[in-house]
């Protein structure tokens, strides 16, 4: 490029309709000039020939990504990470924010995706080494679509859970039983205090445990769970799938008492996540399935911030993410990244229930409450519920005993001294 032709891709906010653009937010690793580089970066990501031989035209004012911020600083050690095939010269570590024009792809996931992390950003030149950080969407953009449709609070509404978590359990084993015995492990968690009992993220429609079984089975002990207690219950369906198979399944899950459905997002897709939203008369719960595999590096992929915004963007009422501890490999930070990403305001979009899980129990409940800072999310064990040396209905009251300590400014230890279900999980999962 020549000096003029980077210039063309830098911009001040004060020359744009900021109305029309999206933000991005990526760090990146370049050799050679960083400007040159970060045009690089605007122009394969939109409009990369912006003009016809022979003739006199520009579509860059109008199509091109334009750099509204670029830092630089040198590393003289080289890139991070070695890289095959990585182009030669100096290096610079960067941070850069692009104003993206989303007039160029429109309200439409699949193609928002692959304009700003698709090919155009991961084989921009000399740049082996870039990861999305962030993104924001004006809400001239966002009012294109619906977002959840219950959001946290319809989920509430829904299971007159007010002023404190909400206490999901995996029923475990998670893969190998059949149907009424796990039916079995789900009722007596909700006798205990569970709010929602759900399919694992790897249980689908199996011949040893099909769906339409399973969800009469568990949609049934899930009504006799809600008479016994007095309080509603849901149950959590897996319909992960083929995604022309997901209204259909949608259909036969929700007709035998599945309160609320669960979806891998990534692997079915987040516009097959969108359609079927507008179908969907129940929350739809998003879990995390192949997001590491963009965002585990720091120097390189996608953060799982950003995975979260578009979950949120795509219609999902609640978000399961990889949470706190050594257990899910993820830092503390970006867990209340994630976290921020599903509450804070979003225009039109309602805030949808952030879920950190991983090993959790009623041992780990408070590090948890104390980290996200608000009683808005939802707490998740699978072992801490259903591998309660005292069983499952133990299990899930010692969750409930464990919040009402917190609650009530008790310590944990000490309130377990005169229960027993909480004192057995401490005493079994407090080393975790």
């Amino acid at each position: 490029m020549t000096p003029d032709d980077i210039a063309g891709f830098f911009a001040k906010r004060s020359d744009l309709n900021l109305d029309d653009y999206i933000e991005l937010d990526f760090d990146f690793e370049c050799a050679g000039d960083p400007r040159e580089a970060a045009a690089h970066l605007c122009s394969e990501q939109s409009t990369a020939q912006w003009r016809r031989v022979g003739f006199d035209e520009d579509f860059r004012p109008r199509f091109a990504a334009k750099v509204l911020e670029l830092s630089a600083e040198p590393r003289p050690g080289g890139f991070s990470t070695a890289v095959t095939c990585a182009v030669r010269g100096e290096v610079h570590a960067c941070r850069v924010t692009i104003a993206h024009p989303y007039g160029n792809f429109g309200p439409k996931i699949p193609n928002l995706l692959s304009a700003v992390c698709g090919e155009g950003v991961f084989f921009s030149p000399g740049i082996p080494l870039i990861r999305l950080q962030d993104i924001r969407f004006p809400d001239a953009y966002l009012a294109a679509f619906e977002g959840p449709r219950f959001g946290i609070a319809g989920l509430r509404e829904r299971l007159q859970a007010f002023g404190r978590p909400i206490f999901f359990g995996v029923i475990k084993p998670n893969i190998g039983l059949p149907p009424e015995p796990f039916a079995e492990l789900g009722y007596q968690s909700w006798l205990g205090g569970l709010d929602i009992a759900k399919d694992d993220e790897m249980l689908a429609d199996v011949d040893w445990c099909p769906l339409a079984e399973r969800s009469a089975l568990l949609g049934d002990a899930c009504r006799r769970a809600a008479a016994e207690t007095g309080v509603p219950k849901i149950y959590l369906a897996n319909i992960t799938d083929e995604v022309d198979r997901l209204v259909e399944l949608h259909d036969v899950a929700v007709r035998n008492g599945a309160g609320a459905l669960l979806i891998n997002a990534m692997p079915v897709g987040l516009s097959a996540v969108r359609m079927l939203r507008r179908h969907a008369r129940v929350p739809l719960i998003a879990h995390f399935p192949f997001i590491a595999a963009f965002s585990r590096l720091a120097n390189y992929g996608i953060h799982s911030r950003v995975m979260t915004r578009l979950q949120r963007l795509a219609g999902f009422d609640v978000v399961i993410m990889p949470g706190f501890g050594p257990r899910m490999m993820t830092p503390e930070h970006e867990v209340i990244d994630c976290v921020r990403a599903c509450l804070e305001p979003m225009g039109p979009i309602k805030p949808c229930l952030p879920v950190p899980g991983g090993s959790d129990s009623a041992a780990t409940l408070e590090g948890v409450y104390r980290k996200v800072g608000s009683v808005d999310f939802g707490f998740v064990p699978g072992r801490g519920v259903f591998g309660h040396p005292m069983g499952p209905a133990a299990g899930a009251a010692s969750l409930r005993q464990a919040w009402d300590a917190i609650a009530r400014g008790i310590a944990v230890a000490d309130h377990a001294k005169a229960h027993p279900e909480l004192a057995a999980a401490l005493a079994a999962f407090g080393g975790r």
